[in-house]
């Protein structure tokens, strides 16, 4: 190879390699600005997104959901309770709050992806997500041991119920509505009963 082609060469590979860190850089901070501002210049390019949306998001595991939802909620520690809660120099934390606050930010990634399936009106993923999140939750209640699960008081009940309406609000489908009351009373038995009464 001669030497032109061989700068020719690493040129074109360290522009490759530059473009390789751009987008990565856009993966991190920029991706979804970026994709609504091309959505919007183009309906070829929004219908493109959309379908590609669909390939990534189709297959939901509600269990591989409740598995990620008892997880993190399980390793939260008690001793971040004590640490941040009771006097400090912005006044009194109450620790109950803070536990409930902690148990909250848990869930808002998984209710942010639920969120995102009902605006790209998949509702059929939309279902078995939050399918999965009650699911954890109340796995939660039953199955953890945590010193953290006694600072949580209430909260896996409080938050399988906001859960469940946040879901109804942005459901469409009837259908689903019935399959979700099912799995409910299949999967959560506990606070069946209470949630169908008052339906």
């Amino acid at each position: 190879m001669n030497k032109k082609a061989l700068k020719n060469k690493i040129s074109s590979t360290s522009k490759i390699s530059e473009k390789n860190k751009i987008m990565d850089e856009i993966r991190a901070k920029y991706a979804y600005e970026i994709l609504n501002r091309l959505a919007d210049e183009d309906a070829k390019i929004s219908k493109r997104i959309e379908e590609l949306a669909f390939e990534y998001q189709r297959e939901v595991n509600p269990d591989d959901v409740a598995d990620g939802v008892f997880h993190d909620l399980d390793n939260l520690e008690v001793e971040d309770v004590w640490d941040k809660s009771g006097g400090t120099r912005h006044g009194y934390v109450d620790p109950y709050e803070l536990a409930s606050e902690m148990f909250e930010d848990v869930l808002e990634p998984y209710l942010e992806e639920l969120r995102k399936f009902q605006k790209l009106s998949m509702y059929e993923e939309s279902k078995l997500h939050c399918m999965g999140i009650l699911k954890g939750i109340y796995k939660f209640e039953i199955d953890a041991t945590t010193e953290f699960k006694d600072w949580s008081g209430d909260d896996p009940h409080v938050y399988f119920i906001q859960v469940l309406e946040e879901w109804e609000k942005g459901n469409k489908d009837l259908n689903n509505l019935d399959e979700m009351h099912l799995f409910i009373k299949k999967n959560c038995t506990k606070w069946s009963q209470n949630y169908l009464k008052s339906k």
